[in-house]
């Protein structure tokens, strides 16, 4: 039996990103402490934080709402993907979809796992696995594990700029993780080489895919 090249394509993209973006999420949940900080380059450091909210920290609504919307997110992205599979769409078209697929599900594991499963994690203190149970909080409630940051350009505005003339400001700022990374690729690829592909795809169902 012949192998689908676009079926490989999208599980090892799709399952690359969940091991590496997991697997880091786990060793600096397990040896670091909240905020506590690697420099790796003056541009690059590992820095440990949690957030409640969407991609690059961004905090919206309610925690149990938005567990609820990545699961029903990813639920439809497998369903697209099931149907481009059947179809004769790129295999770059969609590595990017599993991209963003990859992504949402990264996140919606700490979100639904990693309260019930880690102690919490504090300033001065690294958190570990405890009984199913014990953690610091229930199902669908788990924070957020980031740690990537680049501070590429360090300064202040002049002191002449309105409003905040005077402040410091940090280029890029935002501190993100894997899984958000692979969000965010697989998105810009898709606007800047496959619009056309995205825009058929969602207008033009096949009636022989159903």
């Amino acid at each position: 039996m012949q192998v689908n090249k676009k079926y490989v394509t999208a599980f090892a993209v799709v399952s690359l990103v969940i091991l590496f973006d997991q697997a880091v999420k786990i060793w600096v949940k397990t040896h670091m402490a909240l905020y506590d900080s690697y420099e790796i380059a003056s541009w690059f450091k590992i820095y440990f934080v949690e957030n409640n909210g969407m991609a690059f920290g961004i905090e919206v609504i309610g925690k149990l709402f938005l567990t609820l919307f990545r699961i029903a997110a990813v639920i439809f992205g497998f369903y697209y993907i099931h149907k481009l599979l059947k179809t004769e769409t790129k295999a770059g078209y969609i590595a990017c979809v599993s991209l963003i697929l990859a992504g949402a599900l990264g996140n919606i594991i700490d979100s639904v796992f990693y309260g019930v499963f880690f102690s919490e994690s504090y300033q001065g203190y690294v958190a570990s696995f405890v009984p199913m149970g014990q953690g610091y909080a229930g199902w669908l409630h788990g924070k957020v594990v980031d740690m990537l940051y680049f501070p590429l350009i360090e300064g202040a505005y002049p002191s002449w700029f309105p409003f905040v003339g005077g402040n410091k400001f940090i280029f890029f700022s935002p501190i993100f993780n894997i899984a958000d990374s692979a969000i965010s690729v697989g998105i810009f690829i898709l606007l800047i080489f496959y619009r056309k592909t995205l825009s058929e795809s969602l207008q033009k169902p096949n009636a022989d895919e159903v």
